[in-house]
């Protein structure tokens, strides 16, 4: 898959064969879009083109900047879409420009001019230009003007998506990490820095690694305890990583199982929620490091206990309990 962030310089597309849309998450119900894009552009001898934005929409034209959560971070959706036989991906950057821009000029100088489409699928109720008055009609009625097929993606696919995407976010924030990865297709995943942390965990024989999450958008787990996969890298995923290293357990880009805490840890009177990953049988220094973890499964709440003994004592339970779902 060729990634584009230029859109002032992009290829000749050959019998381009486009679907517009932001694909956060590229879980199951994205995946029949996808699906229909590809079976649409072999009809066609053509290329497959996904066109999505950053940043997110909403944060432009909503005022509701805070409620964006993201099941991908921009890097994460590549990587996924990396892996599913897409030809092109553009990322457009969205800005006020681009979203005030009539719906007519955005038919003709963007969605004309730079692909050129064969066809173009798109859900009946997708929106464009100046307040989002283009619309599946307005498509519909210029398509023969410059040349191309529209193709609408059906109200229940579209319906799904939605609702999937929607508790795919409300399951990780609510530690439902099984509903989240079945509706995904694939292990939930995130990435922090490895940060210097208290060092409590090594005085209890389990020492941590503390991560700070670089991107305050996406979407983190709700607090408690979880079996984890994890690897360690030295910086971002290569954005042509194939997705298949994350579909099935054991996963192959995953190095170390471990045990992930997530809250403000009651027992020892924490006042900041800290992400933390016990990874097992692993005695590195990786401070700087970026740590990949994937999430298996969510073992139990937080918990204060009366002693600092009855802390290990749950601990050493939780480390058997994550061995045997990893």
């Amino acid at each position: 898959m060729q990634v584009h962030r230029d859109i002032d310089n992009l290829p000749v597309f050959r019998n381009a064969v486009v679907t517009i849309g932001t694909f956060d998450g590229v879980h199951a119900g994205h995946r029949q879009i996808i699906n229909k894009l590809k079976v649409e552009a072999i009809k066609v001898n053509g290329e497959s083109v996904i066109i999505t934005f950053h940043p997110h929409p909403r944060k432009v034209i909503s005022s509701a900047i805070l409620g964006v959560r993201l099941i991908n971070t921009l890097e994460e959706k590549i990587e996924v879409l990396s892996g599913l036989g897409i030809d092109h991906l553009v990322i457009v950057p969205f800005t006020d420009a681009f979203a005030n821009q009539p719906a007519e000029e955005y038919i003709r100088d963007f969605l004309f001019e730079k692909f050129h489409p064969d066809t173009v699928i798109i859900g009946y109720d997708h929106r464009f230009g100046r307040e989002r008055l283009g619309d599946y009609k307005l498509l519909e009625k210029m398509a023969p003007q410059f040349g191309f097929k529209i193709k609408e993606i059906s109200k229940h696919i579209l319906e799904e998506i939605a609702i999937s995407s929607t508790n795919i976010r409300e399951a990780v924030l609510h530690n439902d990490i099984g509903m989240a990865n079945k509706l995904l297709g694939y292990t939930f995943f995130f990435e922090g820095e490895v940060v210097h942390g208290n060092k409590l965990g090594r005085q209890l024989g389990y020492p941590t690694a503390n991560l700070k999450v670089q991107d305050t958008e996406k979407v983190i787990p709700g607090d408690g305890i979880y079996a984890v996969y994890v690897s360690i890298k030295k910086g971002v995923q290569n954005e042509e990583a194939l997705m298949d290293e994350i579909n099935s357990f054991p996963i192959k880009d995953a190095q170390y199982k471990g045990m992930m805490s997530i809250g403000f840890r009651p027992t020892v009177d924490g006042k900041k929620r800290v992400i933390e990953v016990n990874v097992f049988d692993f005695s590195r220094e990786i401070y700087g490091k970026i740590m990949r973890v994937y999430v298996k499964k969510f073992l139990r709440a937080e918990v204060k206990f009366n002693t600092l003994e009855d802390l290990v004592k749950q601990i050493d339970q939780d480390k058997i309990d994550s061995l045997q779902e990893l």
